[in-house]
């Protein structure tokens, strides 16, 4: 357990304190990004500043800052802080955390890094203390706190969308690299080429700085000037990749790895890199809901069972955990990936909110609309509508679509047995008209 009851400085002993950790900022003016939250008369900024905060989800992807701002809050405010990591802490110890904070009269901030990973007792065991003020929470999480936090406790905090950073905030914060380690080194340091120091970072602050620092400790200490290029970059970091990656996982790349054998039809690609991720210690119910997403996107109709099956797997993970779950992430990941495949709806969608864009709220035809009134009938509302299960085989041609997009086709079946028979019973209804 991690916990802190004092206001954190940054640590003198430079030399062996990580970049990242050296150049973190120590309040707003010094923060990078996240202008709609922080920015001058922003809503979270003004929250700080006036020292009324409330309970609050920290949500994005890593590296953007999350934990950088909850540590200025800290900074900011005369409060005792704590800090937990959902990784290694339980429900002992939020109770822990809870009856320190009791002590103060002024209300404690307790942070708690990747709360997505708290269980749901984990997280009840906060409900009262941040219902009662005791504490005001702080959350960091990469998952979508909707599905990861629970109702109650959501419900008790402001959740904070954080925004990947932007070309212009990496590149000032290259420049501060550059600029600490030049004085360390006392030596110039030339950034000649940027583009595979950014490219890796893949937007992550702490990997940029990681990487500039990796990168210049590999040169000659001796020189007074050196020079940083593309070349360089790619060479340094392929040859130092563990060091670079600190999680000894490259997570995103992983997953993506995943989702493409799974995708691709492969079952010992996608189990490999399921492996992978298991030996990392990833989170199974990131993986199940990715699969879940995959199943709809990349199956779809072709074989509707495969969302019955990951939504399955979804819940099971739930229950049961690591290591057993391993087992029921291996047989979905394997029947997915062998699984016919179609993204005809995932197309279908795309295709039909570029015609919401394009052409506007079509008005909805009279035939279709709802006529509760009397009022609403007499003016036509309802008017001409014909109830499918009154014909034969429960079909009846009549428009479904506005008049401006009479004849669109936004579903095109995929090349499989299950949609082939879908195509096959659209042509019967439908003849001429959509063209299947």
């Amino acid at each position: 357990m991690d916990t802190n009851r004092r206001k954190l400085s940054r640590p003198s002993d430079m030399t062996h304190t990580p970049l990242a950790e050296q150049l973190r900022p120590q309040s707003l003016d010094e923060y990078i990004g996240q202008e709609h939250l922080v920015g001058e008369g922003a809503i979270l900024r003004k929250a700080i500043e006036s020292g009324n905060i409330p309970s609050m989800i920290f949500w994005g992807p890593p590296g953007v800052g999350k934990t950088t701002l909850a540590y200025i809050i800290s900074q900011s405010l005369d409060r005792p802080f704590f800090t937990l990591s959902a990784i290694s802490s339980g429900v002992r110890d939020v109770r822990h955390i809870i009856s320190q904070a009791s002590e103060s009269n002024v209300g404690a901030i307790l942070f708690i890094d990747e709360i997505h990973r708290f269980n749901k007792s984990q997280q009840d065991s906060l409900l009262g203390a941040v219902e009662r003020g005791i504490i005001t929470l702080i959350g960091a999480t990469t998952e979508n706190p909707s599905f990861e936090v629970i109702s109650p406790l959501l419900s008790r905090c402001q959740v904070y969308i954080l925004k990947d950073l932007e070309q212009k905030h990496l590149l000032e914060l290259l420049e501060r690299g550059r600029s600490l380690l030049e004085k360390q080194n006392d030596q110039t340091i030339l950034i000649k080429e940027n583009e595979a120091l950014l490219r890796i970072s893949g937007g992550d602050a702490r990997k940029l700085l990681n990487a500039i620092e990796l990168v210049t400790s590999s040169l000659d200490d001796k020189a007074d000037q050196v020079m940083i290029t593309n070349d360089l970059v790619q060479q340094v970091i392929q040859k130092n990749l563990a060091i670079y990656d600190k999680s000894g996982e490259m997570h995103y790349d992983i997953i993506s790895a995943f989702i493409k054998s799974l995708r691709g039809s492969d079952p010992n690609g996608a189990v490999y890199w399921l492996a992978r991720m298991v030996e990392a210690g990833e989170d199974p119910k990131f993986i199940a809901r990715r699969m879940l997403i995959l199943a709809s996107e990349d199956i779809g109709n072709a074989n509707p069972t495969a969302m019955v099956l990951a939504k399955n797997c979804f819940d099971a993970v739930n229950v049961i955990g690591y290591p057993e779950c391993r087992i029921i992430l291996s047989q979905t990941a394997i029947y997915l990936a062998s699984s016919p495949k179609s993204n005809a709806s995932y197309i279908a969608i795309q295709k039909a909110q570029q015609a919401v864009r394009q052409q506007g709220d079509l008005p909805v035809p009279l035939h279709l609309r709802n006529s509760p009134t009397k009022l609403m009938k007499q003016i036509g509302y309802g008017k001409g509508y014909r109830y499918a299960h009154d014909f034969d085989q429960n079909f009846t041609d009549q428009e479904y679509l506005p008049d401006d997009l009479s004849g669109s086709v936004f579903y095109e079946p995929g090349q499989n047995a299950r949609e082939n028979e879908i195509r096959k019973r659209l042509q019967s209804f439908w003849k001429k008209k959509y063209g299947y």
